[in-house]
């Protein structure tokens, strides 16, 4: 069975710091592109941060210099450091993983990043 569970969201104040983690089983994350979504109340879900299997990592341009991406290989769990948080950063991020050979796609549940003062 594949889960991925993610974790450390919260309350923050602007400007303040969160690391997300997305802990997977049942499939190999450094196979996939794995990334981080955010979907902000009543907006759509978009894509923030992504890793390749060759660990190639892009981001978006609003999040760049503020977001880390990461994967520890050995723990199977994907990262998302987030620093100088803003109001804007405020939603839900849920992790992914997607095999671009079979077309498998899994998504987390998401967690609930807050930012205000």
């Amino acid at each position: 069975q594949v889960q991925l569970v993610e974790s450390g969201g919260g309350l923050v104040q602007p400007g303040g710091s969160l690391r997300l983690s997305c802990a997977a089983s049942g499939i190999i994350l450094r196979l996939a592109i794995v990334g981080w979504y955010h979907q902000a109340p009543g907006r759509q879900r978009e894509l923030v941060a992504v890793i390749t299997s060759a660990s190639s990592t892009n981001y978006l341009n609003s999040v760049k210099g503020r977001f880390t991406i990461s994967r520890d290989n050995a723990k199977n769990t994907l990262y998302l450091q987030m620093n100088s948080l803003k109001p804007e950063d405020t939603g839900v991020y849920y992790c992914n993983a997607y095999y671009d050979d079979t077309g498998e796609d899994y998504w987390g549940q998401g967690t609930q990043v807050t930012v205000s003062s």
